[in-house]
């Protein structure tokens, strides 16, 4: 991967992700410092990081020039800094002393440390650091030097600011106590031989708690930032899952509404076109089937698309077909020719809503299956109501090919529809063959409905 490459006024933010390095930030719109107003344009956060530096190295040539322009009237002034009364070196007045050169090229010196120190704080977002210990290096030799340090100490307040909001607080804290206590004992201890100044050493612990509130404060907003994208990522999965779940019940609903009706349909459409002049009046009676199960298929479709437009209907299941329709799904399944056994054991009132329009579809969708892959034109089906769960099982004979060992393409819809019904209601199902026959054994939890309801 190709570093990136920093351009004039990138900002540099410790990451403690990274290892513990520093990290360049384009603009400050794309940092951290960005969090704490609505994002700006780039060009806009990038002038407003030259104004930040120019207004710096303004208040640092400002301070270190008016210490200037005190010492030179001082020494060159005959009463004050401001040059009233005798002065040396102008038109008409005394040459210069030769011991006062030394004064003037110290005093040029000072001023040099500050402008120097200025020029520094147009890097001190990029190389906080290195920004900090070299404004630091200026003020201690011009103090040592006897030069006035105003222009170094405040470049070095200002650095120490953006030390501690761009690099870990333990490090900041010590590099910036380690230098404001040495500049405070210096300033007590040699007091008048040197021109240390206590009050730059305080000014460096408070520039130090400012700039750490500050990164603690960026910080802060990092993390409130982070959680409400992680809580709008959380919001949209949910979203989707709850759409993926809905568009899964609709393809149910259509499958078991649909498929079923069409294979009494196709069924019954072969009957009649085979028996239209021989048996005129089993065909008839076939055109008539297939005519109740079109009717059947439309209302439930119906149904199904009322309830889909229906706005109110946030939430609740669609219209559900229960064991009620057994009966004439028993018989329509019947005048198909699927020659069906029943067998039910115990009271099947007591499974209804979620548990009953599930078991209403099982034995629907292995009917169906049944007459259409199976052999023998036969089926058995076992509805045991147990106190928890509820027993649907449906056998058929399979011939030697078909869905004996893998069903038929045409069957796989419907049993993953089962499964999805039946993992809902937290049901089990097993599917395969057992000999000579297909078996298909699903149990739905009886409770599981009445928790729902």
């Amino acid at each position: 991967m190709r570093p990136a490459i920093l351009r004039w006024g990138d900002e540099v933010h410790w990451d403690s992700r990274k290892n513990g390095r520093m990290i360049a930030r384009r603009d400050a719109a794309e940092g951290p410092a960005a969090l704490a107003e609505p994002a700006a344009p780039p060009d806009r956060s990038r002038r407003r990081a030259w104004l930040g530096d120019i207004l710096a190295a303004a208040v640092v040539l400002l301070g270190g020039g008016l210490l200037f322009g005190f010492g030179v009237g001082l020494g060159f002034g005959g009463g004050d800094a401001f040059g009233n009364g005798d002065a040396f070196g102008g038109p008409g007045r005394p040459p210069l002393p030769s011991g006062l050169r030394p004064f003037v090229a110290l005093q040029l010196l000072g001023l040099g440390f500050t402008a120097f120190t200025a020029a520094l704080m147009f890097f001190r977002r990029r190389w906080p650091l290195a920004v900090f210990i070299a404004a630091l290096i200026c003020f201690f030799a011009a103090a040592l030097l006897g030069v006035p340090g105003l222009g170094p100490g405040i470049a070095a307040t200002v650095a120490a600011y953006a030390l501690a909001e761009r690099v870990p607080r333990r490090l900041a804290f010590a590099i910036v106590g380690t230098a404001g206590g040495a500049t405070i004992l210096l300033s007590l201890f040699e007091m008048g031989r040197i021109s240390f100044d206590v009050r730059i050493g305080a000014a460096l612990f408070v520039a130090a708690a400012l700039g750490d509130g500050a990164r603690s404060r960026r910080e802060y907003l990092a993390a409130v930032e982070e959680r409400a994208e992680r809580a709008e990522r959380t919001r949209e999965a949910e979203a989707q899952r709850r759409v993926s779940d809905e568009r899964l019940r609709i393809a149910r609903e259509l499958h078991d509404t649909v498929a079923h009706q069409l294979s009494v349909i196709n069924l019954h459409a072969g009957v009649a076109s085979g028996h239209m002049s021989a048996h005129p009046v089993r065909a008839e009676e076939a055109l008539g089937t297939i005519r109740s199960a079109a009717r059947e298929a439309l209302t439930e479709i119906g149904d199904l698309l009322r309830y889909l437009r229906d706005a109110g209907n946030t939430g609740a299941a669609p219209p559900r077909q229960g064991l009620d329709g057994l009966d004439a799904l028993l018989g329509r399944m019947r005048d198909a020719g699927l020659d069906i056994s029943v067998e039910v054991h115990g009271n099947l009132d007591r499974v209804g809503g979620a548990t009953g329009s599930a078991a209403y579809r099982v034995v629907q969708e292995a009917l169906t299956n049944a007459h259409k892959h199976g052999s023998g034109g036969s089926a058995a089906l076992r509805l045991a109501v147990e106190p928890d769960d509820i027993l649907v099982r449906v056998t058929n004979l399979v011939a030697d090919t078909g869905i004996a060992g893998d069903p038929a393409p045409s069957a796989w819809l419907g049993l993953t529809g089962i499964r999805e019904r039946v993992a809902v209601l937290q049901g089990t199902v097993s599917a395969g063959r057992s000999g000579s026959e297909y078996v298909l054994e699903v149990h739905l939890p009886i409770r599981q409905a009445a928790e729902e309801e």
